[in-house]
């Protein structure tokens, strides 16, 4: 599927975003030919992690959340690690951000940690997704239904468990993101 044309939004933390979550889905939506915004909490550099511990890449960042709004794009990437995903769901920017991709319907992929930037956001109430399996608490106490699956779509909401489940992650996601707006999302927004 082709992403000709597509803005696409991608979140990264200024320090501990993992790396392979980050870097290929971007890639995905590159290689699909959409056009890809680095966003976090500031511009400058982002310093990825691998495994949550051992440093990885630093990345550019192409505007600070504050300079952005969801109408800009077509689509949403958030990548988890654990202290990236835990920093981003601590700015009232980023979750009204992304709380704002649900109320127009466009689609948005959260992998492993980043569930919790939409439970932030009151956006997994009467959703079926899938996350790191230590979110399933959080996920249910959130008012949706945890599953084990390696991906998981559910109204335009695309979301994977961990770096393992990245090639079926990616491919989803194009899919999702070639789709558009999805009317069914808005209304539970």
């Amino acid at each position: 599927m082709t992403l000709q044309g597509k803005k696409i939004a991608i979140l990264i933390a200024p320090r501990g975003t993992e790396e392979p979550e980050f870097a290929q889905p971007k890639a995905a939506v590159e290689q699909a030919g959409g056009g890809v915004t680095v966003i976090s909490l500031e511009t400058g550099g982002a310093e990825t992690f691998n495994n949550d511990l051992d440093p990885g890449k630093t990345f550019a960042v192409d505007k600070a959340i504050g300079d952005v709004s969801a109408a800009e794009f077509d689509g949403l990437i958030i990548p988890g690690g654990c202290v990236g995903a835990d920093t981003l769901r601590s700015s009232d920017k980023v979750v009204a951000f992304v709380r704002d991709f649900f109320a127009a319907g466009k689609p948005v992929a959260a992998i492993c940690h980043a569930p919790w930037t939409l439970i932030e956001a009151d956006q997994v109430r009467g959703r079926t997704l899938t996350s790191f399996p230590t979110l399933a608490t959080d996920i249910r106490n959130a008012g949706g239904t945890w599953v084990d699956q390696e991906v998981v779509v559910d109204q335009g909401l695309v979301t994977s468990r961990t770096p393992d489940d990245l090639p079926a992650f990616c491919a989803k996601l194009v899919e999702e993101f070639g789709e558009g707006k999805h009317v069914a999302q808005a209304e539970n927004a």
